[in-house]
């Protein structure tokens, strides 16, 4: 910007003068002034070009600040998230360590109680083994006992079935069964008989066929003396008197 001197006016000389004229150089004025203006607003313009480009910095520095605070926060949050849902399967798998734990220790005492009934089974079982081996000893025992009573009387219930001409067989456990023929005259083939049931001391007659009114008085018989084969004698008679009347 170029320098403008002082005006000095020689007032006194200026005023003799037909026409007093000052000049003020006004166009130097003019054109000093705007350079001025022009250089003031040149430096508004950069002023504001590096304020706007400062604030724009500043804009674009907040914005990235705010989007990785957003980010950040989003991030935490996630993290939180994952941290409930991290807690919420420990405790889960908590739980389940203690459910397990307490099957484990159910299971545990089942199996000793197990154990103990296996051990108290084992026992019992070889209780009845030898039970079992007790019995049959003396199933041996008896069926031998039977078989040499049977070789003993066998000849005689041959005897007794031709002589009573009668058939005797077994039907069920300790249960006889006693037909006899050759009772009624009328008919030979006629058969007359009845069940024994030998379980017991007082025996008992089962079923007759047909019935006999005097079968209290012959079980009576029976019961004194004891003897099967008289009793079946006793029968056969009763048979052919009930024919006869």
């Amino acid at each position: 910007m170029p320098h403008v001197r002082a005006i000095h006016i020689d007032l006194a000389s200026t005023l003799v003068e037909p026409t007093p004229t000052v000049d003020l150089r006004l166009h130097a004025y003019e054109v000093s002034t705007s350079n001025f203006l022009r250089a003031v607003t040149n430096y508004a313009n950069r002023a504001v070009a590096e304020i706007t480009k400062h604030r724009n910095a500043q804009e674009a520095d907040k914005k990235r600040l705010s989007d990785k605070t957003a980010a950040v926060k989003a991030e935490t949050n996630q993290c939180k998230v994952k941290e409930i849902d991290l807690l919420a399967v420990m405790e889960r798998e908590k739980e389940e360590v203690r459910e397990a734990e307490t099957s484990i220790t159910t299971l545990k005492r089942h199996l000793a109680s197990i154990r103990e009934s296996c051990q108290s089974v084992d026992a019992e079982i070889e209780h009845y083994r030898a039970l079992t081996a007790n019995l049959r000893r003396e199933k041996d025992r008896e069926r031998q006992t039977l078989e040499l009573h049977a070789a003993h009387t066998g000849p005689e219930l041959d005897a007794c079935e031709t002589r009573l001409r009668c058939h005797i067989e077994g039907i069920e456990k300790d249960r006889l069964l006693i037909r006899f023929t050759h009772i009624d005259k009328m008919n030979i083939d006629r058969e007359f008989s009845f069940v024994l049931d030998v379980a017991s001391r007082s025996n008992q007659v089962i079923t007759t066929t047909p019935p006999l009114p005097n079968l209290p008085i012959l079980l009576n018989e029976l019961s004194e003396t004891r003897d099967i084969l008289y009793f079946i004698k006793l029968m056969r008679l009763a048979f052919a008197q009930l024919v006869d009347r």
